[in-house]
C-alpha cells in the first residue's frame, strides 16, 4: 500500500486491541490484492442515547489504480450480530474482499460484457424473392430472408425502417439471422 492505513473511530474511544485487529485484517487484504493504493477504515459506535444495544458500522474505502472499492452499508437491522464490533469488522472486510475479487475479474477481462446489437436501416426489399437488404451504420449491406423477421410480418416492412439484427457469415457473405424492428 502506497499510503498508510487510516483508522478513524466515531462515537467511541480508540481501542488498541481493535486497532490491531483492523491492521491485521487490512494487512492480509493488501497482501492478497497488491494493487491497493490506500485504505481508510471508519468504525462508528451506536448512538449513546439508545437504551438497547446498538449496531456498529464499519466503513472501508479502498483506492485502487482504476477506481475505488467502498463498503458503506448499514448493518442489517434484524441481525443483532453487529452489536459486536469485531463481527461488524469481519463482515465489512469480507464484503471488501468480494468487491476486490470482482474488481480483479473486471481488470483481467474475465467479466462477461454484453456486446452491442448491430443496427441498420432496411434499404432494399424484394418480396417476390423473399429477401431484403439492411444497410448498417458503417455502410455495409447485410442480406436477410423473410423467415429472419421476428416481431412483424415481412410484408409489413418498408424501406427506411430501423432494425436490429444478429449477424452471421452466410454462404455468400454476411447475413442477418434475426431481424427486429426498433
Amino acid at each position: 500500500m502506497q499510503v498508510p492505513l487510516q483508522i478513524t473511530f466515531r462515537n467511541m474511544d480508540s481501542s488498541e486491541a481493535l486497532e490491531a485487529e483492523i491492521r491485521k485484517r487490512i494487512d492480509k487484504l493488501t497482501k492478497a490484492y497488491e494493487q491497493i493504493i490506500s485504505c481508510r477504515v471508519v468504525v462508528e459506535a451506536p448512538p449513546q442515547h439508545s437504551r438497547k444495544g446498538g449496531l456498529f458500522k464499519v466503513n472501508i474505502d479502498i483506492t485502487c489504480p482504476e477506481g475505488k472499492v467502498a463498503v458503506n452499508r448499514e448493518p442489517p437491522a434484524q441481525d443483532r450480530s453487529h452489536e459486536d464490533v469485531y463481527v461488524a469488522l469481519r463482515d465489512a472486510v469480507n464484503a471488501a474482499t468480494r468487491q476486490l475479487e470482482q474488481y480483479n475479474r473486471r481488470r483481467q477481462g474475465l467479466v462477461k460484457t454484453h456486446e452491442e446489437i448491430p443496427r441498420g436501416r432496411i434499404t432494399h426489399l424484394f418480396p417476390l424473392e423473399n429477401y431484403g437488404l439492411i444497410t448498417t451504420v458503417d455502410n455495409r449491406e447485410i442480406y436477410f430472408h423473410r423467415n429472419s423477421v421476428l416481431n412483424t410480418d415481412f410484408d409489413a416492412l418498408t424501406i427506411g425502417t430501423m432494425v436490429t439484427f444478429h449477424e452471421e457469415e452466410g454462404d455468400q457473405g454476411p447475413r442477418a439471422s434475426t431481424v427486429k424492428i426498433d
